[in-house]
């Protein structure tokens, strides 16, 4: 089986103030550099063959700190990108909490539209594509993934069959580790969301 290592980015000066969306200049704050530390001390002694990684800056940065003790180069891929917000990118977070339209987005994932952006049902399909593809490259290897919050709650919903509305229950820090391991025929959730305590 595959073991895939769901790594959300670690933190930025954006988060939790506006939604940065696919920003790519976007890079790792004092707290996210620590969290960064941690995942590569974290996973320094396991055997990982690749690293993937969103291609946002930090996304990479994240990657590129867990590539260097891995021993592992950092492959850029499209589908682990953050969601496509279209109009709602780099808006703060309390403008958008006055726009109904986010406000039924984060109610009714499954079928809100993002305007002039993609659909969460979209964005999952995407993930699940990307990780499809890193799995019959990697039988019976362990893999590391660099991505975004909604984009990891996606898979771990996907996998775990919970549907895509619920998935706000499932809490992904920045620079968490989640687990799962698959085949073709068979996915288990070894774990979700651990996190450095300390930052």
């Amino acid at each position: 089986m595959t073991r895939l290592l769901l790594v959300r980015h670690a933190n930025t000066e954006a988060n939790g103030k506006r939604l940065s969306g696919r920003d790519a200049g976007i890079g790792l704050d004092p707290e996210g550099r620590k969290q960064a530390q941690w995942l590569a001390a974290r996973l320094a002694r396991l055997p990982v063959a690749r690293v993937y990684s969103s291609p946002l800056r930090r996304a990479m940065e994240t990657a590129e700190a867990i590539a260097t003790v891995v021993r592992c180069d950092v492959e850029p891929r499209e589908e682990f990108l953050e969601i496509e917000f279209g109009r709602w990118s780099g808006l703060d977070f309390d403008e958008l909490a006055r726009d109904v339209r986010f406000r039924r987005f984060n109610a009714f994932r499954s079928c809100a539209d993002v305007p002039g952006g993609e659909s969460m049902l979209q964005a999952q399909a995407r993930m699940i594509a990307g990780l499809s593809l890193v799995r019959a490259r990697h039988p019976h290897e362990r893999v590391v993934v660099v991505s975004h919050g909604d984009l990891i709650r996606a898979a771990i919903a996907h996998y775990a069959g919970i549907a895509l509305d619920l998935f706000q229950r499932i809490e992904i820090s920045t620079g968490s580790l989640s687990e799962i391991e698959l085949d073709e025929d068979n996915v288990r959730i070894l774990r979700i969301n651990e996190a450095d305590a300390r930052v």
